[in-house]
């Protein structure tokens, strides 16, 4: 069984910042794909920053230069640095996880990250 802990959420000010971390645990490949989505009340879950095994990333254009997205040499944690944070940003935010091999999605359970204005 494979799963996804978030950590790190919590509310913070307007051009402050956040650290999220992502430990994921249970018979994960080597080979595999992990990140993070968001999802305010009322929107579509988007993508923010995803990470691969071989350290290749893709952000949602506009975060990239606030946002960094990073994973340990094990593979099986992730990171999301959060930098000059803005009320848009207000949402709860989920750990991804693809093994690329199986082709299997995995979702944390999610941690709120609230910024004031």
């Amino acid at each position: 069984q494979v799963q996804l802990v978030e950590s790190g959420g919590g509310l913070v000010q307007a051009g402050g910042s956040l650290r999220l971390s992502c430990a994921a645990s249970g018979s994960i490949e080597s080979i595999n794909t992990m990140g993070w989505y968001r999802q305010a009340p009322g929107k579509q879950r988007e993508l923010v920053a995803l990470i691969t095994s071989g350290g290749n990333t893709n952000y949602k254009d506009s975060l990239k230069g606030r946002f960094t997205v990073s994973r340990d040499g094990a593979k099986k944690t992730v990171w999301l640095q959060m930098n000059s944070l803005r009320p848009e940003d207000t949402a709860v935010y989920l750990c991804y996880l693809r093994r690329n091999v199986l082709g299997i999605e995995y979702w944390g359970q999610g941690t709120q990250v609230t910024v004031s204005s």
